[in-house]
């Protein structure tokens, strides 16, 4: 007969040493404290998608999209600003507190917001919001991928960032030649660019709160130097950039032109 009161019964066994239990025990809070993390970025470069689309809207439909426009000192703010405060958040990280980080940022997707609104005039609202919805999907699919795939995709980073510098030349060369066909070729690659580092940064967001989590435990005083808080912030920065410019590439081939 069982001895249900035999407290060997009751011990922690079964297989399972006090050591492996704190494993997944530390594993379980692991996992709960990356998503938590990741949804944090995510949530932030939401509302800077959401709030930019909102600007954009706003500006083309009050009319002020045409003083922006029209090609004065204002026109060159709006344009430069934006590039301006991407560097700054980048190199200027470390001097720069969360609270100052998340001003810059809600500052930028008002910008870009500003910058977008010329889109209106030269799309229909119709087409946009397509080019939106489709945008939005190919991201999901493609933020899951580098998410979930156990394939290591930091070899690809230098290919893409390389990428985006000869995009830049190019666009730049074509406002000499303006060639429909490099305009096309621009915005095919682009659109294949920006879906890589999409995958790319979302990988990479992910292992660099997972090397932050272990610093904390081999070495606090090199942790503490990463807050969590500044990483959300120019995690959902790196993000949103790849939104935006996915959508700018695609809306080149989806947009149709208004009469």
């Amino acid at each position: 007969m069982a001895n249900w009161n035999d407290d060997q019964t009751t011990r922690q066994g079964f297989g399972v040493s006090p050591a492996q239990a704190g494993d997944v025990a530390g594993r379980t809070t692991m996992d709960a404290g990356l998503r938590k993390h990741m949804l944090s970025i995510y949530n932030y470069m939401a509302s800077g998608v959401l709030l930019t689309g909102i600007v954009a809207m706003l500006t083309a439909n009050t009319g002020f999209v045409y003083t922006i426009m029209s090609g004065g000192l204002l026109s060159w703010i709006v344009m430069l600003s934006p590039l301006a405060i991407v560097f700054a958040m980048s190199f200027g990280r470390d001097r720069f507190s969360t609270s100052t980080l998340q001003a810059m940022f809600w500052g930028f997707a008002v910008l870009m917001g500003l910058s977008l609104s010329t889109i209106f005039v030269v799309y229909t609202g119709a087409s946009i919001a397509l080019t939106f919805f489709a945008t939005a999907a190919a991201f999901a699919g493609l933020s899951l991928f580098g998410y979930t795939t156990q394939k290591d995709l930091s070899g690809f980073g230098t290919f893409l960032i390389m990428g985006v510098v000869g995009l830049i030349v190019a666009s730049l060369l074509n406002i000499f030649l303006q060639s429909p066909a490099l305009m096309w070729a621009i915005s095919a690659i682009g659109v294949l660019i920006f879906a890589g580092l999409t995958a790319y940064d979302t990988q990479r967001l992910k292992s660099e709160y997972l090397q932050i989590q272990h610093l904390k435990v081999t070495n606090p005083g090199v942790a503490a130097a990463f807050p969590l808080g500044k990483m959300v912030i120019l995690g959902a920065l790196s993000l949103y950039l790849d939104f935006i410019n996915m959508f700018l590439f695609l809306l080149r081939f989806m947009g149709a032109a208004r009469e």
